[in-house]
């Protein structure tokens, strides 16, 4: 056993994929005063915008980082469906994307509240309406990912939804906050090691 360095200027981590084969049996809706909106072609600045709040935390930075003509195509295409979730004063405090671009497959590409919305209930809420509309009549699988960046309970919340872990993978990338994509206080829980650019 041994460790593998990782330069200072980037980010390593533990990448979970997990699925489901099976329709999960039907059960009442939990109740929540968010609710979710329905996002047609968004514009590419409102889409990163709440991608940063929500995802800023975690170091999510593939969207804010991407060409905006491909980011366009993505969020563009019909075979990927986003809802922003909304809270009572219509503040978008959260995200819904699935990706039905592989037959009988359905991505549960992103799938988060903002932080302050953690630990009250509301992630139950979005989980339970994420399966309800990833469940198409010719799906066979659902399928996610995360990684040991992400929230600690992020794990243990997509097995307690019924999904279970298939593979592993070590994902390493340039540290958004040393080249200015994210500030240099987001996800205080992985220290910053280089300065920035």
């Amino acid at each position: 056993m041994g460790l593998i360095p990782v330069k200072p200027d980037e980010v390593a981590t533990i990448v979970t994929s997990l699925e489901m084969l099976e329709r999960p049996r039907p059960a009442p809706l939990p109740t929540s005063p968010l609710r979710l909106v329905r996002w047609e072609k968004p514009g590419i600045e409102r889409y990163r915008a709440l991608f940063r709040r929500i995802g800023g935390p975690w170091l999510w930075f593939s969207r804010l980082v991407m060409a905006d003509a491909t980011l366009t195509a993505i969020i563009h295409d019909d075979a990927v469906r986003i809802w922003a979730v909304v809270d009572r004063a219509g503040i978008e405090v959260g995200m819904l994307e699935l990706d039905d671009r592989k037959p009988g497959e359905c991505e549960l590409s992103y799938v988060g509240l903002i932080p302050e919305l953690a630990g009250q209930g509301h992630g139950r809420w979005l989980m339970a309406h994420a399966l309800a509309l990833a469940w198409g009549k010719d799906v066979r699988r659902v399928w996610v990912h995360t990684c040991t960046l992400d929230h600690p309970g992020a794990l243990g919340f997509y097995r307690r939804s019924g999904f279970v872990p298939y593979q592993r993978t070590i994902e390493t990338f340039v540290d958004p906050r040393s080249i200015d994509v994210l500030p240099a206080d987001a996800a205080p829980h992985y220290p910053l090691l280089a300065s920035r650019r």
